[in-house]
């Protein structure tokens, strides 16, 4: 079964689930630390080699701050229960995102978590944390700009090759495979260049119970799918241009 190599997801619904329980929103968030450990295990069964995952937007700054102090400690505490098991499991874990508005802590943490895991090769956890596909796409365009200014590059040397090493995973492959849970159907500013030409998936399941069936699911899902990267298919399924 054709199995793909970076798999993205945005883990939607935490707040939904709680509430439907008559929870707490915090709840929520502390019950979808499973499904994320789930992911993880099943991408390197799988044979997955790259897994990203949506933990935090740009956007989510806007959030109350009780809420948004609570995710802050909730991952710090994640990683740094998390990091060593990562790590002896030969996974090595990025993060991508603004680190401007984090606190120090925050910030020394992940890099610690990056540094103790940076060998490793038997899966890429790449974390978007105060991310959002805009905000990449216009750091890459200014590094590019400082770039001609001092010198170092000619505008004319800039296509959509140099652009897209640039942003934040321009050293990897593009998902081949999208995941949205929690019944939304759009990607929400989240590696807005990287997902051109990705196959989406969505499903209304909240993303606390978002199980090893439903990754599997997905998987077989884009393993019947073509995939044409804007090519037309002719009658007999050869590509035609």
């Amino acid at each position: 079964m054709r199995v793909p190599r970076h798999v993205a997801i945005i883990m939607d619904g935490n707040g939904r689930w709680a509430g439907a329980r008559a929870l707490p929103r915090p709840a929520g968030h502390r019950a979808g630390i499973k499904p994320v450990r789930m992911c993880i295990e099943e991408s390197v069964k799988r044979g997955i080699k790259v897994l990203t995952l949506f933990a935090f937007s740009s956007e989510n700054w806007k959030r109350p701050v009780a809420e948004v102090s609570l995710l802050m400690q909730l991952f710090l505490e994640s990683l740094e229960r998390e990091i060593e098991e990562l790590a002896g499991r030969g996974i090595s874990v990025r993060f991508i995102g603004s680190r401007e508005q984090l606190a120090p802590a925050v910030v020394a943490s992940m890099e610690a978590a990056e540094a103790r895991t940076r060998d490793n090769e038997r899966l890429m956890l790449v974390v978007a944390f105060g991310y959002g596909g805009r905000w990449d796409i216009t750091a890459a365009a200014r590094r590019l700009a400082i770039a001609c200014r001092d010198g170092t590059l000619q505008p004319e040397q800039i296509d959509e090759a140099r652009l897209g090493c640039e942003l934040s995973i321009g050293d990897l492959p593009d998902p081949d495979l999208f995941i949205r849970t929690g019944g939304e159907q759009r990607i929400s500013n989240f590696l807005l260049w990287n997902l051109a030409y990705t196959e989406l998936w969505f499903t209304d399941t909240l993303w606390p119970a978002f199980g090893a069936a439903d990754f599997g699911a997905a998987i077989d899902s884009y393993a019947e799918r073509e995939r044409r990267f804007g090519h037309a298919v002719a009658a007999s399924g050869a590509d035609a241009c």
